[in-house]
């Protein structure tokens, strides 16, 4: 609600009902019932609900009989008292940090009942004294109590249950912050005198009916609470922090305070009757019995709970509010705490003996083994893009050592493709030229994945070619790499190989096997598996001998390692040798077959992951 007329309408019609509803109750003390209503209407709409409560109030005293002359100064400081509850709430005495009326905290509890008591000393001594002024009266100390008891009591009360609706619905008056500086210690002034000022006002009414003190008394009351009114609003309003715990036990405890007071009233009415019959009866407590017996019930409760309370708070709401500052202090994921701060935050509690110091201790670990963490990570990280940077360029060290183009004569064709599993594998092939009747054709894999295999298929590659320059004998070549690969070998890994010279002038292929899969053989137009011998794996026994083959080789050969064969599709299906036999069966084209092949192994594998080098080589005669 932001019109400032409805604002003051409320405020008036307010006043009138709240003095119609209250009125049939004041032989139990509800006498002025709609007073109170000045501090709730003033703290909620501030000087738009001061100024419709105070037309409401000379409504009121028009109706009541009172005159002018009466009414004029009741009404100045009606709303002064009113204002006044609006400036001291916004006034941030003991914070930077100015909130809405909100009863969330005992420092804003505190305010409240500060400013609610204030605003009544103020208003009972001032009402008290015009009485006095203007009929000269012996009942001033009575008026006095009344107008308190009334005031505090209805303020307390529709004050709390106001500031609760508040929460549903925004109708509050939030002040903007002045630009104009605010001199602090002559408002703090200002203020600790209107209160003496107060006190000695109040002290006056019980030894002195001087009219002339009363109405010095009442002026210099006057000028002080306005001037204290013209203090301008230093800090722009925050938003309420929101759901917090100690709002929660403060509307609890808000609530439980309520029903004793309600338990008060109904215990005075029915007393009411009993307490008037006794003879010699002081006149407070059968004029106002409900309000005694309420304010004796709330004290002996409320002040209790207020100290046990701002002990929970201190103790140990304000530490686990501390520790939730964390979430500020967390810049992102992967990212280190600011610690610094926030152990500062942590810091008064950690050598508590209590929960809250075990608490504090476990999140400065937390925090510092996190901080370690990250740091490790961002290390790891660092040397994984080392260890990345340096796997690429093995990547592409392998892959060159590979034959990249395809030897193409009169004779024969001959390719190869080899894919690893990581970034560099264990499967190698190549082939070349040792003269110009002969050529070499070989085809590896080396145990295991990754970098060891790469070095050892490395190794094994040269080896191989510094061998054939003085060995033509694809058997003896086997033997000399066996047992040289077999010398410190502590990680016993091996290697398939198989090794074959072909002769393009008799069509002749000499080879030698080392626990290699079988080559694919065409012959009449049909693949076959090579009926050929084994032999053992190299880099596990010294002194193997292995045995030199040959076959006449008419059409084509397909050498391929076991990564072809065992590829799996995301069933668990295995491509198998009857798969690449099937599909060079049934490739019918002129072209290379390896390309095509491959496709047909990733069509058949789909979204499984590759998990073991794959490589083929083919060679075709003419």
């Amino acid at each position: 609600m932001k019109s400032k007329p409805a604002k003051v309408a409320i405020s008036f019609i307010t006043i009138i009902v709240i003095n119609i509803l209250l009125c049939p109750f004041s032989g139990f003390g509800f006498e002025n019932p709609h007073v109170g209503f000045l501090f709730v209407l003033g703290l909620a709409f501030g000087p738009y609900g001061a100024l419709g409560a105070v037309l409401g109030n000379i409504v009121i005293d028009l109706v009541s009989g009172y005159g002018p002359v009466e009414i004029l100064p009741s009404a100045i400081i009606s709303f002064g008292v009113s204002y006044l509850a609006y400036k001291l709430w916004y006034s941030g005495f003991k914070t930077d940090k100015v909130t809405k009326p909100r009863l969330d905290n005992i420092y804003h509890l505190l305010l409240f009942l500060s400013s609610l008591v204030i605003c009544t000393l103020i208003y009972s001594s001032t009402h008290a004294t015009l009485i006095g002024i203007f009929y000269t009266t012996v009942l001033d100390e009575y008026h006095f109590v009344s107008y308190f008891m009334n005031f505090i009591n209805i303020g307390f009360i529709f004050g709390v249950l106001v500031i609760w609706l508040s929460k549903k619905f925004d109708f509050i008056e939030v002040p903007k912050a002045s630009k104009t500086p605010v001199n602090k210690k002559l408002y703090w002034l200002l203020i600790r005198l209107l209160l003496l000022m107060t006190v000695i006002s109040s002290i006056t009414l019980l030894i002195s009916q001087n009219e002339t003190i009363l109405i010095v008394n009442l002026l210099i009351m006057q000028i002080l609470l306005f001037a204290y009114l013209t203090r301008p609003i230093e800090h722009e309003v925050q938003p309420n922090a929101e759901n917090t715990m100690t709002e929660k036990i403060l509307n609890n405890f808000l609530i439980l305070t309520l029903i004793i007071a309600s338990f008060g009233v109904l215990v005075s009415i029915l007393n009411y009757s009993y307490l008037e019959s006794l003879p010699n009866i002081n006149q407070y407590l059968v004029l106002m019995p409900t309000l005694i017996i309420t304010d004796i019930s709330l004290i002996l409760f409320f002040i209790p709970c207020i100290i046990i309370l701002r002990y929970i708070e201190t103790k140990v709401i304000q530490p686990i509010s501390s520790f939730s500052e964390i979430e500020s202090f967390i810049v992102g994921e992967n990212e280190k705490i600011e610690a610094e701060g926030l152990l500062n935050v942590y810091s008064k509690y950690v050598n508590e003996n209590s929960e809250i110091g075990t608490l504090a201790r476990s999140y400065t670990h937390l925090i510092n083994s996190n901080n370690h963490y990250i740091e490790n990570i961002r290390r790891i990280e660092g040397e994984q893009k080392r260890i990345e940077a340096e796997l690429d360029i093995a990547t592409k060290i392998q892959a060159e050592n590979l034959p990249t183009e395809v030897i193409e004569t009169d004779d024969f064709i001959v390719n190869g493709y080899s894919k690893p599993a990581k970034e560099v594998g264990g499967d190698f092939f190549d082939y070349y030229i040792l003269d110009e009747n002969h050529l070499a054709v070989v085809i590896g894999d080396v145990s295991g994945k990754g970098v060891p295999a790469a070095i050892l298929a490395m190794i094994s590659q040269v080896m191989i070619k510094q061998l054939l320059t003085n060995n033509p004998d694809p058997a003896k070549v086997l033997y000399l790499l066996n047992n040289q690969l077999c010398e410190n070998n502590s990680e016993a890994m091996f290697v398939t190989l198989w090794l074959g010279i072909y002769n393009k002038s008799t069509n002749k292929l000499i080879f030698s096997n080392a626990g290699h899969n079988p080559p694919l053989i065409k012959e009449n137009g049909k693949f076959k598996f090579a009926n050929i011998d084994s032999g053992i794996v190299i880099g596990i026994m010294e002194d193997f001998d292995y045995v030199t083959e040959e076959m006449t080789l008419t059409e084509e050969l397909v050498l391929y390692t076991d990564g072809i064969t065992d590829a799996n599709n995301i069933d668990g299906k295995m491509y198998g040798e009857d798969g690449i036999l099937n599909f060079l069966n049934g490739f019918e084209s002129d072209d290379d077959p390896v390309g095509p092949l491959l496709n047909d192994i990733r069509g058949f594998t789909g979204d499984a992951e590759q998990f073991d080098d794959m490589t083929l080589l083919n060679l075709k005669i003419k």
